[in-house]
């Protein structure tokens, strides 16, 4: 007989706003620090997710989701990990140019990648490689949650799609339809009998834009 789902859930919180978002400048693993409004939005979000009364907390160690999870740690009291493998998709050559400079620069590189095609953006990482490294610490700390437990995942739009997409079990050309996350939103991951299902996306704000790598 298969055990009973223990009923965790696993929240994937995306950093704050920081001034590369805002220049449509690709990030990567570039370590930017949050805008004052990126330190407000994660102020804002950090009480709501606290009234939800999280277990644990594991972050990308990149300034600007460590300074994101630190407004949730101050609130919490809660002990913190920092975990490299939850850092943003290394985009190599791309980083630091904004999306027109890229189109310039490596047109064809870009279009494939809009079309879903699996690309080495600027010669870095491809998403699947993203997913290796991301989904297995979401995973080990999840499996370290009591029953009902809830942990919460603070890292970046590009890495929390592909981790969703590899703990869903979609295949890789299907994360695209994921859609991005906004800054300092997040979606949740609960615990059913086959698996994780996803229960909210993009949540915690009236929509606004994607701006990021993501987008």
């Amino acid at each position: 007989m298969t055990p009973a789902p223990r009923g965790r859930r696993v929240i994937l919180w995306r950093h704050g706003q920081t001034s590369w978002n805002l220049e449509r400048r690709f990030q990567g693993t570039t370590d930017i620090e949050l805008t004052e409004t990126g330190v407000g939005q994660a102020r804002r979000a950090a009480r709501l997710l606290a009234s939800l009364k999280p277990d644990a907390i594991v972050a990308s160690d990149l300034k600007r989701a460590a300074a994101t999870a630190g407004e949730l740690v101050r609130l919490t009291g809660l002990d913190i990990t920092y975990d490299e493998g939850l850092r943003e998709t290394y985009a190599g050559a791309w980083q630091g140019l904004t999306h027109d400079e890229i189109q310039a620069q490596y047109g064809e590189q870009y279009a494939a990648w809009k079309r879903g095609e699996s690309v080495r953006r600027g010669g870095g990482e491809l998403e699947t490689e993203v997913a290796d490294r991301a989904a297995p610490v979401v995973l080990r700390h999840a499996d370290k949650l009591p029953d009902d437990g809830l942990l919460v995942v603070v890292s970046h739009g590009g890495t929390i799609r592909t981790t969703i997409g590899r703990l869903l079990g979609l295949e890789s050309h299907h994360w695209e339809g994921l859609g991005g996350l906004s800054n300092c939103c997040w979606s949740v991951l609960g615990e059913g009998a086959r698996g994780w299902r996803l229960l909210e996306h993009n949540a915690g704000t009236l929509p606004e834009p994607v701006l990021g790598d993501d987008d």
